[in-house]
């Protein structure tokens, strides 16, 4: 399968290659990421395994996490997509592609996650590969629980991950 290519007015989205390997870890390490995100990778090897983890899923699935570019400048910001992260969250949630989102904080409340997002999604539902997806949000994180909405999720229960409480969303 050959890997989309995704660009809009103010980004480029693509499968990570193996040089984003220090901007993975560098956003990882982001204090307005690290704010509501929880298992990110804490050395440059667990980047590294991020990295893998998300060429496997583009190899097994189909489709996966895109690394998130400025078109202007080609700078790394962020990651988007869908993965199998098989968090033991019920079948309800582990059964279907899980939506991620994730964005240094510099260029947060600019509206480029939601771009971003959309972007993703008009892809993925050409593709109609699954009817449902899902994604979990912190209670807290305001700004995601707002995108999620706006991106047509809606939520549908509650559970805890790594020892912290989640809202769980859907999208049909």
């Amino acid at each position: 399968m050959e890997h989309p290519l995704i660009e809009t007015d103010r980004l480029f989205l693509r499968p990570h290659v193996a040089d984003d390997a220090e901007a993975v870890y560098t956003l990882a390490r982001d204090q307005a990421v690290l704010q509501f995100i929880r298992g990110l990778p804490t050395t440059r090897e667990d980047a590294w395994h991020r990295l893998l983890r998300y060429a496997g899923h583009w190899s097994l699935l189909g489709f996966g996490m895109f690394a998130v570019l400025e078109r202007e400048t080609g700078c790394f910001i962020g990651e988007v997509g869908l993965a199998d992260f098989r968090r033991g969250l019920g079948s309800d949630f582990d059964s279907a592609p899980e939506a991620a989102w994730l964005f240094t904080g510099t260029v947060h409340g600019k509206g480029l996650a939601g771009e971003a997002m959309q972007a993703m999604f008009n892809w993925f539902d050409r593709e109609r590969r699954h009817t449902r997806c899902v994604c979990i949000i912190d209670p807290g994180n305001l700004s995601s629980v707002k995108l999620a909405t706006k991106l047509g999720f809606t939520r549908y229960g509650n559970g805890r991950y790594r020892d912290a409480a989640v809202e769980k969303y859907e999208r049909v």
